[in-house]
């Protein structure tokens, strides 16, 4: 067990060590080079992330991450509103904006169906999209998810539950491996795969 000389600092290295990927090694070095800032620094760094958690909201159309009820995707006049892609993640609406190939608008599921992992469908953002689909005006549902069992398990159901209406659905070209997440993918492959893509079929 490693000794600190100061409880103070073992606390802040605790507290580190808890982000994802962040060892107590790594804790260590990060929590000492905070120590070798102006206290002035440390203060703007705390408050940054005590007002995003305090502040930040989710729009309430596409559950983006944002600063107003509405995120300035879905508030954009000049994006194509009849068009909807369906991401797992915040990270994914950013990996897809990044390709400068998609000018329509998004819906973020918060996760995908992982029965391992106890998410079912009730626990997503699924019934909101139905609901979106449902009140009309959207002629295409693209659906961005990872390639992987999970992804595909939810792209199914979802398609299920938007059988009863008049939408096209469409899922990316097969140009991301499969088991590859979005995020992780470069933004030429996933521009391509987001222009090249295909009808989704449910068999």
């Amino acid at each position: 067990m490693q000794q600190f000389p100061s409880a103070l600092l073992e606390k802040a290295v605790g507290e580190f060590s808890k982000l994802p990927g962040i060892g107590r090694k790594t804790a260590l070095r990060l929590v000492l080079h905070m120590l070798r800032q102006p206290i002035v620094d440390v203060d703007i760094f705390a408050e940054a992330i005590s007002h995003m958690r305090h502040e930040v909201k989710y729009c309430q159309v596409c559950h983006n991450i944002c600063d107003d009820d509405v995120c300035s995707i879905c508030a954009d006049q000049r994006r194509d509103s009849s068009l909807v892609c369906v991401v797992e993640n915040i990270q994914d609406v950013m990996a897809i904006e990044n390709t400068q190939q998609y000018h329509g608008l998004y819906h973020v599921l918060g996760g995908v169906i992982s029965p391992v992992d106890g998410i079912g469908p009730s626990d997503l953002q699924i019934d909101s999209l139905v609901e979106r689909v449902a009140d009309g005006g959207i002629s295409e549902v693209i659906f961005a998810l990872g390639s992987t069992m999970e992804g595909d398990t939810t792209n199914f159901f979802i398609s299920r539950k938007l059988s009863p209406y008049d939408v096209k659905l469409s899922i990316l070209a097969r140009g991301i491996s499969v088991g590859d997440e979005l995020e992780y993918t470069d933004e030429v492959t996933l521009g391509r795969s987001i222009l090249n893509r295909t009808p989704f079929r449910k068999e």
